[in-house]
């Protein structure tokens, strides 16, 4: 598309406004037992520690969602005052193949629509790639001006806050722009996922986030939304273009031949 930037172009113009280094810990039983807040507006990095008595009682997905979202608001919040938190799990099963949906996530926040919680069930990589890196839930909260990215890098054990004033807003293009940016190649990019509201968000009351996915038989980055209460409404009141995670490379590369194979579509002689 003519006027838009490259992918060393964007790099370049990239400026870190704060890092913070973690060593990423592994899913054991369901759970890291990490969770990851990100204060924009410093910006600041906290890790909050995931206890038995959360597991037992919030379990996981939403219910981490809900308890880390009362430890942000008060009665006074609304959904563009800059605590009101964007909140990203996965439940235990998170990132579980054997299961159906599992590569789901749940995303909360205080509605513009409605004025209270609500919640929105999405489907894209970003949950299960988001343990993988090290993070049972993800808290995002503060505001900046619009070109602020936050980048989990679960391979470095680093998490920045960038100031990008070349990438792309609206979806379809800065998930392709950031696979771009950050895999090695076409099969790295399974490892990479985005959630993004794009320019429309800027204009409604119920704008969606769209959490990106490769998918390795069309080759291209692809987009589920979490449609509900306009998320992407308060991702967007923030400032956020976009957050990213990549993941270590833990998922297994397949082809389609492999698969056509694997299910006897064709035959082995």
């Amino acid at each position: 598309m003519a006027g838009r930037s490259s992918a060393e172009e964007i790099l370049k113009s990239q400026k870190v406004l704060g890092s913070f280094e973690y060593s990423p810990k592994p899913s054991i039983r369901g759970y890291t037992g990490e969770i990851l807040r990100v204060d924009i507006s410093e910006p600041s990095f906290r890790i909050v520690p995931v206890t038995e008595k959360m597991k037992e009682i919030f379990t996981g997905g939403k219910g981490f969602d809900l308890w880390m979202m009362w430890q942000e608001v008060t009665s006074e919040t609304r959904w563009d005052s800059p605590e009101n938190p964007i909140c990203i799990a996965a439940g235990p099963l998170g990132g579980t193949t054997s299961f159906a949906g599992a590569g789901k996530s749940i995303v909360t926040t205080i509605s513009p629509t409605t004025g209270s919680v609500v919640d929105s069930n999405v489907g894209g990589h970003f949950g299960p790639l988001l343990k993988f890196s090290g993070f049972d839930c993800l808290v995002v909260t503060g505001k900046r001006r619009d070109d602020t990215v936050v980048m989990i890098d679960g391979i470095k054990g680093m998490v920045l806050v960038l100031e990008s004033p070349l990438l792309s807003v609206d979806s379809h293009l800065v998930a392709e722009e950031i696979a771009e940016m950050y895999s090695e190649d076409d099969d790295d990019k399974r490892h990479i996922s985005t959630v993004s509201a794009g320019t429309g968000s800027d204009h409604a009351w119920i704008g969606c986030l769209n959490f990106s996915w490769w998918d390795w038989r069309r080759r291209t980055m692809r987009l589920k939304q979490a449609g509900r209460g306009g998320t992407g409404t308060v991702f967007r009141g923030k400032g956020l273009k976009v957050l990213v995670v990549k993941a270590p490379r833990t998922r297994p590369v397949w082809t389609i031949g492999q698969v056509r194979e694997a299910t006897g579509e064709v035959s082995n002689g």
